[in-house]
This record gives structure tokens, sequence and C-alpha cells, in this order.
């Protein structure tokens, strides 16, 4: 078993996040816990606790990564578009392919691997508008004469409806078979949503 002085503390942060994405795609979220990424980055158990307050702590780190990487690809998607409310529906369906191709990732911060019972830290608590503030900006171009607070509830509620179909599709429920029928009720559900946005702009 390695040394603690063979890595760096960034090292051994580093290794640490890789390898809990490393398990928690094998095995789900369900399947992290800190024996498990020690073990797979050499190190003990103690040595993990000397550079992550706890599990719940880890686990956040891991979040904000996976928020950087969903981020970076909505702008991806926003630059294929060139289309406003075409770029809209292009980070539904962004999101959508994100979370099926990082199933377990997705569900530790939205699902039962996430760290619920532990308060939320204020340092990731900014990361959480990578889901909003992307659809936010759309909206206002397309609906200038919008309030900011009408768009940042729109963009919630059209965000949360992508979001509930991405979690029926994922958990097989309600008879969506997967990632086909997800996003064609995706591309459904923003088309009919901003029909009604842009007929509503006064």
């Amino acid at each position: 078993m390695a040394r603690r002085s063979d890595h760096s503390r960034d090292e051994m942060r580093a290794m640490a996040l890789e390898a809990a994405e490393t398990i928690v795609a094998r095995e789900g979220a369900a399947g992290l816990s800190t024996r498990k990424i020690a073990n797979e980055i050499g190190y003990t158990v103690g040595s993990l606790y000397l550079i992550f307050e706890n599990l719940d702590d880890l686990i956040f780190q891991v979040n904000a990564r996976t928020l950087d990487e969903l981020a970076l690809e909505l702008d991806r998607a926003r630059a294929r578009k060139s289309e406003t409310d075409a770029v809209l529906v292009e980070l539904g369906l962004t999101y959508l392919r994100f979370a099926a191709s990082h199933r377990g990732r997705w569900d530790l911060i939205f699902g039962h691997g996430s760290p619920a019972k532990t308060a939320m830290p204020d340092w990731y608590r900014g990361r959480i508008p990578v889901l909003f503030d992307r659809v936010e900006k759309i909206l206002s171009e397309l609906a200038p004469a919008r309030k900011p607070e009408e768009v940042a509830l729109a963009a919630r509620a059209l965000w949360g409806g992508v979001h509930g179909i991405c979690t029926l599709a994922l958990t097989d429920r309600l008879n969506i078979t997967g990632l086909p029928d997800a996003e064609k009720l995706t591309v459904s559900l923003m088309e009919n949503f901003l029909s009604g946005w842009m007929r509503q702009n006064y």
C-alpha cells in the first residue's frame, strides 16, 4: 500500500475524486464508500479523512465536477444551433443524453446516493444555476418584455419538466422506454412551452 508521502494533498484529492467517479460508473451511486475509494487508490480510509471532512464532502466535490462537465456540454450544445428556440431544445436533449451517459454520477446528484441529510455547502450551491442560467438567458432573448422573475420561474418550470422526463426514462417508469422516447417527450414539452411563451410575449 502506498505511503501518504507518495502523493501531495492535491494529487490525493484528484485521485480520490477520479476513483469515486470510476466506482460510481461501475457500481452505481449506492456502491460508493470511503473504503472502496481508499482501496482503489492504495491508501487508508484515514488518509482520505485528512483531505475530506467525510463521505458527504467527497460526494459534493464529485458532484461539482459533474456539474462543471455538464456546463461544458450545455455550452457546446448552444454552439451547435443558430436559432434561439432550437438552442433551447438542444439544451434539453443534451441534458437527457448527459444523464443517460453518466447515470451513476447523475444519481449521485439527484438520487439515493446524494447526501440529502447534509446541508449543501455555499461553494456547491453556487454551481446549481448551471441548470437554469442558460435557459433564463434564452427565454429572455425570446421574450425581452418579460420580467426577470417571470423568466426565472419559467426556466425552473421548464427545466423541472425536462428533469422529470429524464427521471422517468432512467427509472423505467410510465412506459417511457429509454432515451428515444424521452427525447421525443422533451422536444414536445419544449416546443409547446415555447409556443405559449412566445404567444404571451407582450
